[in-house]
Formats: C-alpha cells, sequence, structure tokens
C-alpha cells in the first residue's frame, strides 16, 4: 500500500486577475512535516484553505489516500485537524471547556490529558478562565491545544508557532517529530525555522527560493 497521503497534480489559483500560483504538483506522505514557503500574498493561506475544503479548487486535482478528494471527502474530513487564522474559540467557555467541547466531537479524551494539553501550551492557571477574559495570543493557544490531544493522521496548520514562547515552540516541534515517527503527516504555513529532525519537506510558492 502506498504511503502517500495527499497528492496535489497541477493546482492553479487566481485572485483579481493575478495568478498567485499555477501547475503546482506535490505530494504529502505519511510521516513527512511539509513547510509551505513563499513571500507575503503569494497564496501560502489560500492554498492551506483550498485543501482544507474551505475554498473550491478551479484548475487542478486533489486526491486524499490515491482518491480524488471530491469522491472521499468525507472520510478526509474524518482524518484531518486543520488549524488556521480564526481560533474557533467560544468566549462564553472556559479554555478547559473549549478544549473538552471540541475534543468530544472527535474521541474521548481524559480530563487529564485536556489540563495537561494546556498546561503544554503555556495556559497551567487559566484552565477555567472564560476564554472572553483571555488575550487572542492566550485564545490562539487554546486552539493549539487540540494538537495535544489529537490522533489525526493528517495535520493542515497555518501559522501554528504564533503565539507560544520558546518552551511551548519546542514543546511543538518535539510533538510533531513524535507524530511524524507514528506515520502522521503535517502541511503548514510558518515563518519560524522548525527545527525538526530528518528533512524538513519544503514548497515554495511566488519566488524562486535562493
Amino acid at each position: 500500500m502506498s504511503d502517500t497521503l495527499l497528492e496535489v497534480r497541477t493546482l492553479r489559483c487566481e485572485r483579481d486577475f493575478r495568478v498567485l500560483f499555477k501547475d503546482l504538483s506535490f505530494t504529502v506522505n505519511a510521516g513527512d512535516v511539509v513547510q509551505v514557503e513563499g513571500p507575503n500574498g503569494s497564496g501560502k493561506t489560500t492554498l492551506l484553505r483550498m485543501l482544507a475544503g474551505l475554498l473550491p479548487v478551479h484548475e487542478g486535482e486533489v486526491f486524499w489516500r490515491g482518491e480524488p478528494m471530491q469522491r472521499v471527502r468525507p472520510m478526509f474530513y474524518e482524518e484531518l485537524l486543520y488549524l488556521g487564522h480564526k481560533t474557533g474559540v467560544k468566549d462564553s467557555l472556559t479554555a478547559f471547556e473549549n478544549l473538552r467541547s471540541w475534543a468530544a466531537l472527535r474521541a474521548p479524551v481524559s480530563d487529564d490529558r485536556l489540563l495537561e494539553a494546556l498546561e503544554r501550551v503555556g495556559l497551567k492557571g487559566f484552565e477555567h478562565s472564560l476564554a472572553h477574559n483571555l488575550s487572542a495570543g492566550q485564545q490562539r493557544r487554546i486552539a493549539l491545544a487540540r494538537l495535544f490531544v489529537s490522533d489525526a493522521p493528517f495535520w493542515i496548520l497555518d501559522e501554528p508557532f504564533t503565539a507560544i514562547d520558546k518552551k511551548g515552540v519546542a514543546e511543538l516541534e518535539n510533538l510533531m517529530i513524535q507524530r511524524g515517527r507514528e506515520g502522521m503527516a503535517v502541511l503548514m504555513t510558518t515563518h519560524h525555522a522548525p527545527r525538526i529532525e530528518g528533512e524538513l519537506k519544503k514548497v515554495t510558492l511566488g519566488r524562486v527560493a535562493a
């Protein structure tokens, strides 16, 4: 059986009569950590949103586990964790309640594991604070805590290292390494230079990288 999870063939994206990218092809295999890079305005976030199904694909093809995405999208969503710019955090719930309600939609997770995840993103002491009373950065950390309780085999992450300190960055890098060894994969944008063991694959948009 092939270890290819996601395959992109000759994808093209145009916005306001300007081509952001064209003839874009790449694969993401089990165990890969792939960074989408390029200058501002090159379409990095747009690409992630297209692959996550939040924007339409007008030209090109996307495959999940060897099948055309349009045929297997429900299965793809079951196996995907997407973290974009919007946190999806509810103001009326505490940090703990937000994480617990998110996890309950997927698989049972113990309270201890949820509390540990919040601690690992730097929210120890804020677990029972209403999200409304937390800063934008702290709300972002609530969303990031999902990564520490998720068993989804494929993550699409838009700037996941934003709003976390050096310790949190190291925690997340180690988590990606660990999950990669378990056969899951990550596709992300980041301005941070990840310290990922092994080869960090890159997809470059816009100017050709030196």
